[in-house]
């Protein structure tokens, strides 16, 4: 399975820390070359396991149709079981039916839409480039450019973020119907504006009791709508849950392709710097106690857990008692953290381990 990281925005959100560059036309095919580069580089590394190809960002949707073609021939492997795009619905308005269309004959099957929120104060806070009619225009362009499998990000748990604002996104989401729904609680990232107005005063985060109410809002309101909560942060309609990021969380290897990019061999990890057409790579070898920790993480973000015997065997804190206070819950042969105890998996993990 292959990442491919864009690293260009046309503009930065406040709540970013991501690495990023502003978006030319000259940067863009340059980067496209060293990618090209890279990805015959490693040509040995990209195998058929778990077939899935996520080209993410920054905003992908800045790459012309001509550059994502470049790319995605070069990497080959294809077709995918499942090639997710990142995209910004402000690009996809602007480009239009024909772009979403190429964008589909690329063999992309599954576009993940950063809307974030359907409240235009909100979004001219967070620095989005989109409204919210743009935020439904773009998804409906998709819809009708034949995408069946569409993915929408939300973000919730902000002083920005009244409840009744949060209720009205919630009941535009569901009005749109995506397949797949990624929601976040606001963190302020270091690097980011964010970081800067907190800082200054200018900022403040909300309480987690706050935030909490927000996020089971969310769970009960998707769990009425038919959405299955498979992961602390994804809902999916029956069959739509992410193939890509649920590879993740089960630590299956990935090549990662492009600046700022991570791979994953099983008990290595590469990371790429952060240079738009020079990138050199890093390596880490994972110790057997981080290993672990990471299975451990990892497999308790989703609703199916891990192995019980696995997991007794692998913390010296003792697991009945987590039952018996429902911090945990049986699954078949798994130990999983219950829904309504999500918000509070950190504690919970830390506890554990």
């Amino acid at each position: 399975m292959v990442y491919v990281h864009v690293p260009f925005c046309r503009s930065f959100c406040t709540y970013c820390g991501f690495y990023s560059e502003i978006a030319s036309e000259s940067a863009l095919n340059r980067y496209a070359d060293a990618l090209i580069a890279e990805a015959e580089e490693r040509r040995n590394e990209i195998t058929d396991e778990v077939p899935t190809l996520y080209i993410g960002g920054g905003t992908p949707t800045v790459l012309p149709l001509s550059v994502l073609r470049r790319i995605v021939e070069a990497i080959g492997k294809g077709p995918y079981e499942e090639f997710t795009l990142e995209a910004n619905p402000e690009d996809i308005v602007e480009k239009g039916e024909e772009y979403a269309a190429g964008l589909l004959a690329l063999g992309v099957n599954r576009v993940s839409m950063g809307i974030q929120s359907f409240d235009d104060g909100v979004l001219r806070k967070m620095n989005r480039r989109h409204n919210a009619e743009r935020a439904v225009d773009g998804f409906h362009i998709l819809r009708r450019a034949g995408f069946r499998n569409l993915s929408i990000d939300l973000i919730f748990g902000s002083s920005w973020i009244s409840d009744s604002c949060w209720e009205k996104t919630l009941d535009m989401a569901m009005g749109l119907s995506p397949e797949h729904i990624s929601c976040y609680q606001l963190s302020v990232d270091e690097g980011s504006a964010l970081a800067e107005m907190e800082a200054a005063g200018r900022y403040s985060a909300l309480p987690d009791e706050l935030c909490r109410k927000q996020y089971d809002l969310l769970c009960s309101r998707l769990s009425r709508e038919g959405y299955i909560h498979y992961e602390i942060s994804n809902f999916a309609r029956p069959g739509f849950e992410a193939v890509h990021n649920s590879a993740y969380w089960r630590r299956v290897p990935y090549v990662g392709l492009g600046p700022a990019a991570h791979s994953f061999d099983g008990s290595s990890r590469r990371w790429n710097s952060s240079n738009p057409v020079h990138w050199s790579p890093s390596f880490e070898t994972l110790s057997p106690e981080e290993e672990r920790l990471e299975t451990i993480m990892l497999g308790l973000r989703t609703a199916e857990g891990l192995p019980e015997q696995w997991l007794r065997s692998s913390v010296q804190a003792d697991v009945d008692n987590f039952l018996k206070e429902g911090l945990l819950s049986r699954s078949g042969g798994n130990l999983r953290i219950p829904e309504d105890r999500f918000f509070v998996s950190d504690d919970i993990i830390r506890e554990l381990v």
